[in-house]
C-alpha cells in the first residue's frame, strides 16, 4: 500500500477554521464543515456553539431542549456520509453501503410541513412552525443530498475547489462561467498571489549578479 498523500505544510489560521456557507446546498455546506479534506482535516464544528452557529446560518432552527451533543454526533455522522456519496461523483469511488443506508434511513423521516396562520395584517407564518426535531433536521439535511444526487443539471455542476489545500466541494452557479475556486476572495486570491511571487522569484532568478559599487556600501 502506498504512503497516504501529505497536504502542503499550511498554517491552521482562524479563517481556515470558519465555517462556510458557500457550497450551493444545504447537504454541501454541511460537508464544508470539516476544511481541507481529505488530507489535512480541519474541524469546523466540534461543539455546540458551533453547532448553534451552523444552523443559523443554513437556516434551520432546532426545536428548544434539543441534546446539542446527540445532534452534532448524529450531524458529524451523516456529514460522513455526504462527503463519501458527494465525493464518489467526482471521483467514481463507490460510497460505502453504510453511507447510503443511513443517509436513506435519516431522509425517510418527513420534515414538519411549513403553516401558515391568517392574522388582522394578513398571512404570515405560524410562530414555531419553522422549529425541527433532531430526526426533521438530520432529514432535512439527507434528502437535500438526495435531490443533489438525483438532478443531472445539479451533479454537472459539482465541483472541487482547485486549491490543493482546500478541496473544498462545491456547486458551480447555473449560469454564468464554472469557477476554478471555491471562492475567489478566499482560495482564488490566494493562488493568484502564489502564482505572482513564483513569476517574481523567477524573473529576479533570471538576473545577473553585480557587484556593488564603492558608492553601494553605505
Amino acid at each position: 500500500m502506498g504512503a497516504a498523500p501529505q497536504a502542503p505544510r499550511t498554517r491552521v489560521t482562524a479563517r481556515a477554521r470558519d465555517l462556510r456557507f458557500d457550497a450551493g446546498s444545504l447537504s454541501l455546506n454541511l460537508v464544508a464543515t470539516v476544511g481541507r479534506r481529505p488530507v489535512g482535516p480541519v474541524e469546523r464544528m466540534g461543539d455546540a456553539e458551533r453547532l448553534a452557529a451552523w444552523c443559523r446560518g443554513v437556516g434551520l432552527t432546532p426545536a428548544p431542549g434539543y441534546a446539542a451533543d446527540a445532534l452534532l454526533r448524529s450531524l458529524h455522522s451523516l456529514r460522513d456520509a455526504a462527503y463519501d456519496i458527494a465525493s464518489s461523483l467526482l471521483d467514481g469511488h463507490h460510497p460505502s453501503p453504510v453511507s447510503v443506508d443511513l443517509v436513506n434511513a435519516l431522509a425517510a423521516g418527513e420534515p414538519p410541513a411549513p403553516r401558515l396562520e391568517l392574522t388582522a395584517d394578513g398571512v404570515r407564518p405560524a410562530p414555531g412552525s419553522d422549529l425541527l426535531t433532531e430526526n426533521a433536521l438530520l432529514s432535512a439535511v439527507a434528502r437535500d443530498l438526495i435531490g443533489l444526487v438525483s438532478d443531472e443539471s445539479r451533479r454537472e455542476r459539482l465541483t472541487t475547489c482547485a486549491s490543493e489545500v482546500c478541496r473544498m466541494l462545491y456547486l458551480n452557479p447555473a449560469s454564468g462561467r464554472p469557477r476554478q475556486w471555491c471562492s475567489m476572495r478566499r482560495c482564488g486570491n490566494t493562488a493568484k498571489a502564489a502564482a505572482h511571487r513564483r513569476r517574481r522569484s523567477a524573473t529576479d532568478g533570471d538576473q545577473p549578479w553585480s557587484r556593488p559599487s564603492k558608492t553601494d556600501t553605505t
